[in-house]
């Protein structure tokens, strides 16, 4: 079953960044960020992360957004400033329906959490360092086997599951 690790809102931390990394990375077959690590473009612990530039992120090389395609799934990933996220997530689903992506990853409010509005999936991992709805620091795994099956799990920064924070989706066309 494909995976892909989703992170954002490091805000510098280093040691989590590699450490997640390293926990999933023989499991996952994309891993990303979706900005505001505040590290250098090229930071060690970002290396083989897909990144989207945050809004306290100033390094010239990074790009605002990403489409990644694993398997039969694209996801789009930003940051989310650029797209008002903290009012509403039409802009951000009608750039993913720009480049025909399915699934939404953005930071940016710290506010973990996974949403399927009409036949899109939206899925904030939360922040790593200053979470604003939960005491814990997280981040979360995509997994799915078909589109029908798709799910997301958020864990906590020490890579416990954070079990009330799951959802199960499907993502297949409607006939």
């Amino acid at each position: 079953m494909p995976k892909v690790l989703i992170i954002s809102d490091s805000h510098g931390l280093t040691d989590e960044v590699g450490e997640i990394k390293s926990r999933h990375r023989g499991e996952v077959e994309a891993m990303i960020h979706c900005g505001d690590s505040e590290l250098p473009y090229d930071a060690p612990e970002l290396e083989g992360y897909y990144y989207a530039k945050g809004n306290c992120d100033f390094e010239p090389e990074m790009v605002d957004d990403q489409v990644v395609t694993v398997g039969e799934l694209t996801i789009y990933a930003t940051h989310g400033h650029l797209y008002q996220i903290k009012s509403t997530l039409m802009p951000l689903s009608y750039r993913a329906e720009e480049v025909s992506a399915k699934v939404a990853c953005f930071g940016h409010s710290h506010i973990a959490g996974a949403e399927k509005v009409n036949d899109k999936l939206f899925i904030n991992p939360g922040s790593i360092r200053l979470p604003r709805d939960h005491k814990e620091p997280s981040y979360a795994i995509l997994e799915w086997s078909t589109l029908d099956e798709v799910s997301v799990q958020f864990y906590h920064v020490n890579g416990e599951p954070m079990t009330d924070l799951r959802m199960e989706t499907s993502l297949a066309a409607k006939n």
